[in-house]
């Protein structure tokens, strides 16, 4: 008899096309699939034949639903976890049954699919090489000030949803906080009918988004591109270390030298001993 697993199994973001063919095999297998709201997930399984008990699961469930997951897998029999769209634990509920899962000893295996965040990075052409995720931003102004200026210098692609009568707000705000020129997309309503990738600065993207209501309707991904690299800081004890080997050797001997014990650029130390030399 085969273990018992814990599924992560995504489901479409929009289209149903995109239900990959591995996930409804697995929903058509497990004994039971935890879902995040039951009524909207039915019709989709229902669509793909899928007859397997359901349960309810969301941030507001206590730990009874987690004990009746567990025991199923304790019974042998797997169980899959779904969201109402794209892979389950981005932004969604989940995570406290797939860390009880692992705690216990059981498989916990991902289906790869469909995901709002990857798919906006993808196609909204800023640079993907690194990115981080920041999820949903506070829905109150200030709080949502706050977290915008705390990722004030973050060189990485910043990935955000929003939701759609917020939108606006929120892009407001980041062209106060990060700048009315740095470059920001919208992804809206991705992979649906009236779906929507609109690049541009951030205060034209704001005016954009105001002029039309459409913009304002619909699931939202929102990309901003990281802040530009900052040359990086003397800090005292790496000009202690500079200034002691200039004691004893040329400069360009003892930049070299400070950039193997510091790690910073050795160009960087060269310019502040010559800065120290001139003091």
């Amino acid at each position: 008899m085969a273990a018992p697993v814990l599924y992560i199994v995504p489901t479409p973001i929009g289209n149903r096309l995109d239900m990959v063919p591995r996930a409804v095999d697995v929903l058509q297998s497990v004994a039971l699939i935890a879902a995040e709201d039951m009524r909207h997930s039915k019709p989709l399984l229902t669509h793909f034949d899928i007859d397997v008990p359901m349960l309810p699961y969301h941030d507001h469930s206590d730990e009874r639903v987690v004990s009746r997951i567990l025991s199923v897998l304790g019974g042998g029999e797997s169980v899959a976890l779904i969201s109402d769209a794209g892979t389950p634990l981005i932004s969604d509920p989940g995570y406290r049954i797939v860390d009880a899962a692992h705690r216990e000893g059981y498989s916990v295996v991902p289906v790869p699919g469909a995901c709002a965040a990857i798919a906006a990075l993808s196609a909204g052409g800023l640079p993907s090489d690194r990115f981080c995720f920041e999820g949903f931003l506070s829905s109150k102004a200030q709080a949502r000030l706050q977290q915008l200026q705390s990722l004030q210098d973050e060189t990485r692609t910043l990935i955000f949803y929003e939701a759609p009568h917020r939108v606006l707000d929120s892009v407001r705000a980041m062209a106060e906080v990060f700048g009315a020129e740095r470059m920001a997309v919208l992804a809206r309503e991705l992979t649906k009918m009236h779906e929507t990738i609109r690049r541009a600065p951030l205060a034209e993207l704001a005016d954009w988004i105001a002029s039309d209501a459409n913009q304002q309707r619909g699931e939202c991904v929102v990309l901003v591109q990281g802040a530009p690299a900052q040359e990086q800081a003397l800090d005292a004890e790496a000009a202690r270390v500079l200034q002691i080997l200039m004691a004893d050797l040329p400069l360009k001997q003892a930049a070299q030298l400070a950039a193997k014990i510091t790690g910073l650029k050795k160009n960087l130390l060269y310019q502040a001993g010559l800065s120290l030399q001139s003091d």
